[in-house]
């Protein structure tokens, strides 16, 4: 079969953040560390497999964390259509990845059965747990479960031929991370099982963690799957924009032929 596209769609960014809020062990807390915030789309031919949803304005508002454009309006720029995309990889159910479920009402949803344990489970008695959740999101997957369009992996699972998702936790109980076949090689959506290249290649944990252990764990399956580092991608990484060429629209950058210049780690 044919290798699969890939592209990151950028659609927030936050500016106003530092350091302390992306490592837990670090010699400048105080120093600046911007964060961006994607959806990923994977794609050949005529199929297509959208990997996290992003958020939409209403949540931006809750949370006082603007979003530049909705991830229906991405999409759209690419030729693609929000009620057309039939399967999504829920890489885990914090409201920046899982928050846009409802703007995709026609599609399959592929979930860890430890995420949705995890997120309607006693754990979430807990603030600091909570946090990075909001109900009606957890909700939507829930509905998703009884209208038969959610797809429950247990580890390892493929979604389609050259795609499969393997479970890491850490961050989350149940995230999992997306391994594609490109061109370039397998290449690896670790979303957040590391935010930053910083996180992995110089074993810096990221402060919200349910299990500490797992993220570190995670660091070396996310490497074992690539088939080189530099097709390691991140879920947060402003760098992301730098190293890989941008395809189409502005906030649009192709990840499937590796980056392209110098990869620094």
């Amino acid at each position: 079969m044919s290798a699969w596209q890939v592209h990151a769609l950028k659609y927030a960014d936050r500016n106003d953040r530092t350091r302390v809020e992306s490592f837990l062990f670090d010699d400048d807390h105080n120093a600046p560390h911007p964060m961006d915030y994607f959806i990923w789309v994977l794609r050949r031919g005529a199929e297509v497999i959208l990997v996290d949803t992003g958020y939409d304005g209403a949540e931006a508002d809750t949370r006082g964390r603007p979003i530049i454009r909705d991830p229906r309006d991405a999409l759209a720029e690419i030729g693609l259509q929000a009620e057309d995309i039939s399967q999504v990889i829920v890489t885990h159910l914090h409201y920046d990845h899982g928050g846009g479920l409802h703007l995709f009402p026609n599609a399959e949803i592929h979930l860890q059965e430890a995420e949705m344990a995890y997120a309607t489970g006693p754990c979430m008695c807990h603030g600091a747990l909570q946090m990075p959740f909001t109900a009606e999101h957890i909700c939507e997957a829930v509905r998703r479960v009884f209208q038969g369009r959610c797809v429950f992996h247990k580890g390892d699972g493929e979604v389609a031929e050259g795609v499969t998702v393997h479970c890491v936790g850490g961050h989350s109980r149940g995230l999992q991370v997306v391994r594609v076949r490109t061109d370039a090689g397998w290449l690896c959506l670790a979303s957040d099982a590391t935010h930053f290249y910083e996180n992995v290649f110089e074993n810096k944990p990221f402060p919200i963690v349910v299990d500490l252990q797992n993220m570190l764990d995670g660091f070396a399956t996310i490497q074992r799957l690539a088939s080189d580092r530099s097709l390691i991608i991140p879920g947060h990484d402003p760098l992301t924009t730098e190293l890989f060429p941008r395809d189409g629209p502005e906030f649009c950058w192709r990840l499937d032929q590796g980056p392209h210049k110098g990869f620094p780690f």
